[in-house]
């Protein structure tokens, strides 16, 4: 007869942190798919420890952060590399509200894995995060957005609670330069509304009244699906560039949705979800349009 193996009593403990160790891997990596990796990393390498060793860690929840801090640190430093063997351009993966996830995978998503919307996950606050070294993102997201010491973050990224200061104010100095005005969330939602209204029309006069005269339109097709290789600049350029492609919505269902907690569009065919669109709005005009169709990043968002 067999003895039961004895429960962990510290297992609900631990696992109750994932939620937190998701949010924070997806700030620091903008790929939902790499920290979900980082996530599982770090807890194997819990469960790696000698049950006396787990004993004598004083708080688990800190050990954990510690070392996803540092898994993420090494995946930010070989990102670059593999960015540029990246093919087109590299946007963040787009996440959905909570009530959009996953119909597409309901035996595999996880509650936990869900991101909590903020304004430290929006689309344009993620890109200038993209923009950071690997060290400033990491000091600056610990530090600015999960209210971690510098201390405590000086052991994450190895290197003094000063250095780490200056980091983080360096990564705050982007992140201020490049914010937009403050634009209450109804009037972004009626910006976007305006710019799908005019994009299924095909009409070039309506999409330049929506964009502002310096936007940029990016798309990311990661090689699996076509997309500009480079930005589109300027107003009127970006209003033909999306004129062109409105004959090719024929079929396709354009939905207003909640992108990483702002205003966006999801376009649909055949069930699938084929393209989001997350936009940076500011003073009733579009300043970004981030178009995410590499269907490797598109994997959260619901087909129903």
């Amino acid at each position: 007869m067999t003895t039961p193996a004895e429960p962990d009593p510290g297992l609900s403990a631990i696992m109750s942190e994932r939620r937190q160790l998701i949010n924070l891997a997806y700030r620091l990596l903008g790929s939902l798919a790499d920290a979900e990796d980082v996530v599982q990393e770090t807890y194997a390498r819990w469960y790696a420890m000698p049950r006396p060793r787990q004993e004598a860690v004083e708080s688990p929840g800190a050990w954990l952060t510690t070392v996803a801090g540092r898994i993420c640190l090494d995946v930010l430093r070989s990102a670059r590399a593999r960015r540029e063997r990246y093919v087109g351009q590299w946007i963040p993966e787009p996440v959905p509200e909570r009530t959009e996830w996953g119909s597409t995978r309901p035996a595999d998503i996880d509650p936990a894995d869900r991101i909590t919307l903020d304004e430290s996950v929006n689309m344009a606050f993620l890109v200038v995060l993209e923009s950071m070294t690997p060290a400033e993102r990491v000091a600056f997201v610990l530090h600015d957005v999960f209210r971690y010491s510098f201390a405590e973050v000086a052991e994450i990224v190895g290197r003094t609670p000063a250095a780490c200061r200056q980091l983080a104010s360096s990564a705050r100095r982007r992140i201020r330069d490049s914010a937009a005005p403050a634009t209450p969330a109804p009037q972004r939602a009626d910006v976007v509304s305006k710019f799908k209204r005019a994009w299924q029309a095909g009409d070039i006069a309506a999409l330049i009244s929506v964009l502002d005269p310096d936007a940029t339109a990016t798309g990311d097709g990661g090689g699996l699906v076509t997309a500009s290789p480079r930005p589109v600049n300027g107003a009127e350029t970006v209003a033909r560039y999306f004129a062109d492609l409105s004959p090719g919505l024929a079929g396709m269902t354009l939905l207003e949705r909640t992108v990483n907690g702002q205003p966006g569009l999801a376009i649909r065919h055949d069930g699938a979800t084929v393209a989001v669109l997350a936009f940076d709005v500011a003073d009733d005009r579009i300043r970004n349009i981030w178009a995410v169709l590499n269907p490797e990043k598109l994997r959260p968002w619901t087909a129903g």
